[in-house]
């Protein structure tokens, strides 16, 4: 039975650069035959808050780092959050030590994004 934790990261400023690393879990070495696992995370929501007068968009992208490659879309493509408001997506998503949540905002530092889910030992 796994024992997940909750967790949550953020508020982050989005910058306009689309390789941008937003987050990816943690890899672990153990001690002296304790073994090594890495984590993995299940996101399950996701908010971005445009603290701006006029609309912004974002786009995200899961994969390896750095990547944004055609394809590899999850949340928002050029998804549009109107002035002084937010966007939320839910659902649930597993994240393992090789994949990275990449994205980035239309105009630097206007959207800030936060999330919640579950860390767990893979």
């Amino acid at each position: 039975m796994p024992s997940n934790k909750p967790f949550n990261f953020g508020p982050i400023a989005l910058t306009a650069t689309p390789t941008t690393n937003i987050l990816n879990p943690a890899a672990a070495s153990g001690g002296v035959n304790g073994g090594a696992s890495g984590q993995y995370i299940l996101l399950k929501h996701v908010r971005i808050v445009n603290k701006t007068a006029g609309a912004v968009t974002f786009s995200l992208w899961k994969g390896a780092t750095g990547a944004n490659a055609a394809g590899t879309e999850v949340i928002g493509q050029a998804q549009s959050v109107a002035a002084n408001s937010a966007y939320d997506w839910y659902g649930l998503m597993r994240f393992d030590v090789a994949d990275f949540l990449v994205g980035a905002a239309s105009a630097i530092t206007s959207l800030s994004i936060q999330g919640e889910g579950e860390v767990g030992v893979a």
